[in-house]
């Protein structure tokens, strides 16, 4: 039986590059006519919104499975949830939808807080506005306000952290993204070194001195993925199988970090986390 070559945008055991590379989303178009090129049996491009479009414009005919925080009938990679119709399907999570939650839970920690900060990726304008319109609502209600900063590079890392400072914002919460979903530990460490009080949604951040994480079940998220790429390898079609939605989330609170930063968590949100990192 003649080998058929299944290679990931993502990364991992079989792919021809790091995670860290499709983080690049100039890189991206480059990097899918590659994988179209070598013949690949599927596509998973579960590392968001960029590489998925990115691969939707390689090819119309290789079976894609891609991963998104946004709607992808949207942003116009299927033609509906149910049917999506082409070459392609997928999951969606949750990591755009839970960012008022998370604009909650840092909240409940900084109640008496008149501000606080956004940090987004303006390269991925669809899921930063998304994102931060979200919010707004969420601000509103418990009276804060919010300033929308922005980060594509490491350098803008390194100076918009100091500018949340001189903006007197009390917190930081991080959107999701290509860009920043490949620096969880270093976000965290960020975080830990300016004393800036973070959520974010990736359990790394946490582990690696961040506030606190709140967001998709990734183990739950990536088996979705995983099990759409076996079916079409078994030869069901991308375009019957409906593009699903992970719903499990995880709360993930850093009582190191909190006791650091000075702040007494509630008995009620520690009671609610998943996870406790003392």
């Amino acid at each position: 039986m003649k080998r058929r070559e299944f290679i990931t945008l993502l990364g991992g055991a079989a792919a021809a590059w790091p995670f860290a590379a499709w983080a690049q989303q100039p890189a991206m178009p480059v990097l899918a006519a590659e994988l179209v090129h070598r013949r690949v049996a599927v596509i998973a491009a579960a590392g968001g919104t960029p590489s998925a479009l990115a691969a939707k414009a390689a090819t119309a005919t290789i079976p894609i499975v891609f991963g998104v925080a946004v709607d992808p009938v949207e942003v116009g990679l299927v033609a509906s949830l149910s049917r999506p119709g082409g070459n392609l399907t997928g999951v969606t999570n949750l990591n755009a939808e839970v960012g008022p939650k998370r604009l909650e839970l840092l909240h409940e920690l900084l109640p008496a807080a008149p501000s606080l900060g956004v940090l987004v990726d303006p390269t991925s304008p669809t899921l930063a506005e998304a994102f931060s319109r979200r919010l707004e609502p969420a601000a509103h209600a418990v009276g804060v306000q919010l300033h929308v900063l922005h980060a594509s590079t490491k350098s803008d890392l390194d100076t918009e952290f100091p500018a949340l400072v001189q903006l007197r914002a009390s917190g930081l919460i991080i959107g999701p993204g290509s860009f920043f979903a490949g620096r969880g530990k270093e976000l965290g460490a960020l975080s830990a070194r300016h004393a800036m009080p973070t959520v974010f949604q990736y359990r790394e951040f946490a582990a690696a001195g961040g506030l606190m994480s709140y967001g998709s079940d990734e183990t739950e998220y990536y088996r979705l993925v995983g099990t759409y790429v076996g079916r079409i390898l078994k030869g069901e079609k991308p375009g019957d199988l409906p593009v699903q939605q992970a719903t499990k989330v995880e709360l993930i609170i850093n009582l190191k970090t909190a006791k650091a930063l000075g702040l007494t968590v509630p008995l009620p949100l520690l009671g609610r986390a998943n996870e406790v990192i003392e």
